[in-house]
């Protein structure tokens, strides 16, 4: 039973912060910020302002670019390393707020890698339930585990989401999902962390939040993984698909980093033209960020009918994968 993308969505919050916006924060410049990672500004939500608030907008969006509405869904799926709370699942809570009929909901926490993750269990819903219509969502409030004082990574990254809805049955304009492969290496997973709060690091009442508490990497040992890796599974999609990178009209990679992305695309042998890019408007927004490159890519007409597109994502795990989309 084949899966079918037919509908997409994102949504951002309102509020813009600038790389100028950030000098007033850390030690830091606009230059510095935009020549090593190619983020201009990026999107931060308002206190208040909850990952599953943001995702159900996008999710409203892809349900209407599906022409599906939320009472047909039988599967919810959201990607997320910033949930609104570890119980509840935030894929409940945004059931609930969308009015979404009783069923299966549950959070998929692969970090940056996250929406491929729950794109590829929602193939493996349809394909065990050929009549599902699985609403799958990444989204993100990464500035709720900001350090802001730590100027390696509160310049990296945004919030933001990103919806699809994934069914059995092809639609007007929608995408086959011809092929999905994941791969981790948990040996690397000390390179990327968020640890405080969990049960091997945990908190005792009235005790300050400590540093563990937030993101920490190690950005060049991340910089060399993400290439490599992110290479290696687009060149093994292709090849088991009996593909190859000239195949592809349209690569729309996770917006960790323009160089890396720049890397990928020198290694898949690609012209950036090939390439999407628009880390300059939202920065790294983790399991938001290819949902939310998909669909602005397609309001853009940039994904015309019989294109093939690849996505790939890397993240904390460490984990990568990369995925095959007919149009």
């Amino acid at each position: 039973m084949s899966a079918h993308i037919i509908g997409t969505g994102a949504f951002v919050p309102e509020q813009v912060v600038t790389n100028i916006d950030l000098q007033r924060l850390v030690d830091t410049n606009d230059e510095w910020i935009v020549s090593r990672t190619g983020i201009r500004e990026r999107r931060i939500a308002e206190p208040g302002q909850s990952c599953s608030m943001l995702g159900v907008e996008a999710a409203k969006r892809a349900l209407e670019d599906a022409k599906v509405a939320a009472t047909d869904v039988t599967h919810v799926l959201v990607a997320t390393f910033s949930p609104d709370a570890y119980i509840p699942s935030t894929a409940y809570i945004l059931r609930e707020k969308l009015g979404i009929p009783r069923g299966m909901a549950m959070d998929v926490s692969a970090a940056c890698t996250g929406f491929l993750f729950a794109l590829e269990t929602a193939r493996a819903f349809v394909a065990l339930h050929p009549e599902a219509v699985v609403l799958v969502v990444g989204s993100e409030v990464v500035s709720s585990r900001l350090n802001w004082e730590d100027r390696g990574t509160c310049v990296l990254f945004g919030d933001g989401a990103g919806a699809v809805v994934v069914t059995g049955k092809p639609s007007h304009g929608s995408a086959e999902v011809m092929d999905v492969l994941l791969d981790g290496d948990g040996s690397l997973s000390d390179l990327l962390v968020v640890r405080g709060g969990g049960s091997a690091t945990p908190m005792k009442l009235g005790q300050a939040v400590a540093e563990d508490f937030f993101v920490q990497m190690q950005g060049r040992e991340i910089f060399k993984h993400a290439v490599r890796s992110m290479a290696a599974i687009c060149q093994r999609i292709l090849e088991k698909n009996g593909l190859t990178s000239s195949d592809i009209d349209l690569v729309v990679p996770h917006q960790a980093n323009i160089r890396i992305i720049e890397s990928l695309a020198g290694r898949l042998d690609l012209p950036m033209d090939k390439v999407f890019v628009n880390i300059e408007k939202y920065g790294n927004t983790s399991a938001a960020s290819i949902p939310l490159a998909l669909a602005e890519a397609r309001e853009k007409a940039l994904i015309p009918p019989g294109s093939k597109v690849m996505l790939t994502a890397f993240g904390g795990g460490l984990n990568w994968a990369a995925a095959l989309l007919q149009y």
